[in-house]
């Protein structure tokens, strides 16, 4: 009798086989909508203007405008923000002339970040009245020339010579940017004894008469040597050979030639250039 009361009958489990192939039925058909479901909205998205990118951010740029830079990367609010690839767009910004470094970062749900770096203008080169700048790399921008005296930055003139010019840019590249930022002109003015002979114009009224070859190794200490002079001293500081200042002739002396007063004299107008 026992054994007859653990035998389940086959007609007992029937229905419940029918339950549970039911449920698994239903969970498999709910499923496969919410998949349909899932792949209909993505594919609405992905043809909306939802999927666009609808803000594009740049920072880093004071040459270029922000539209300069959105336009090299070729983007814009019909861009679709899973088709950009930032590896190529900042391949694409980094082709314009100025641009030193740049990232690209995409913030969803549709927002792109470009993060950009500039070479600085170290210098500018005077040429036919207008003026070219020099870039920290070395380079000379012919297509960004300009007719305004430039003011962030010292102007070479007369370097006409690739050789001089190529040495000057790569000294002026090793100033710190104090020292940089003192200097208003640089003229190539070559002598018998020197080919590389250069004088300077600087901000503070003073002038500099240096060479080339040795330009960067001293004029790093000009800070130094002008806090030795009074404030009201004003004149020419020789970096050719050692170092020493002469002061300028004040206006009407008449030059000595033995104890060179006419180099005060030319320095008393490099003062007035400087102040200009």
């Amino acid at each position: 009798m026992d054994e007859k009361k653990n035998v389940v009958s086959i007609e007992d489990r029937i229905p419940k086989l029918k339950e549970q192939r039911r449920k698994k039925a239903n969970r498999r058909l709910i499923f496969l909508l919410l998949l349909f479901f899932i792949l209909i909205a993505c594919i609405l998205y992905f043809q909306s203007p939802l999927s666009h990118v609808q803000n594009i951010t740049v920072s880093g740029n004071d040459v270029y405008k922000d539209e300069d830079i959105i336009s090299k990367a070729n983007l814009s609010s019909r861009t679709n923000i899973w088709k950009v690839e930032n590896e190529e767009i900042e391949k694409k910004i980094r082709q314009l002339d100025e641009i030193k470094t740049v990232e690209v970062k995409k913030q969803f749900p549709a927002t792109i970040h470009i993060d950009v770096e500039e070479l600085q203008r170290i210098a500018y080169i005077s040429f036919e009245n207008k003026y070219l700048p020099v870039l920290e790399d070395g380079n000379t921008l012919n297509k960004n020339q300009s007719t305004e005296i430039p003011l962030a930055a010292p102007i070479l003139f007369d370097f006409t010579e690739d050789k001089a010019l190529k040495e000057m840019i790569n000294a002026i590249e090793q100033l710190p940017r104090e020292v940089l930022n003192s200097i208003s002109e640089v003229h190539y003015d070559p002598t018998e004894s020197d080919p590389f002979h250069i004088t300077l114009y600087m901000n503070d009224g003073n002038q500099v008469s240096a060479t080339i070859r040795t330009f960067a190794e001293k004029m790093v200490h000009y800070p130094a040597i002008v806090s030795q002079l009074e404030p009201y001293q004003k004149g020419v500081i020789n970096l050719e050979v050692g170092s020493y200042f002469k002061a300028f002739e004040p206006k009407g002396d008449e030059p000595d030639e033995e104890t060179g007063e006419s180099e005060g004299t030319e320095g008393t107008e490099g003062q007035e250039n400087g102040s200009e």
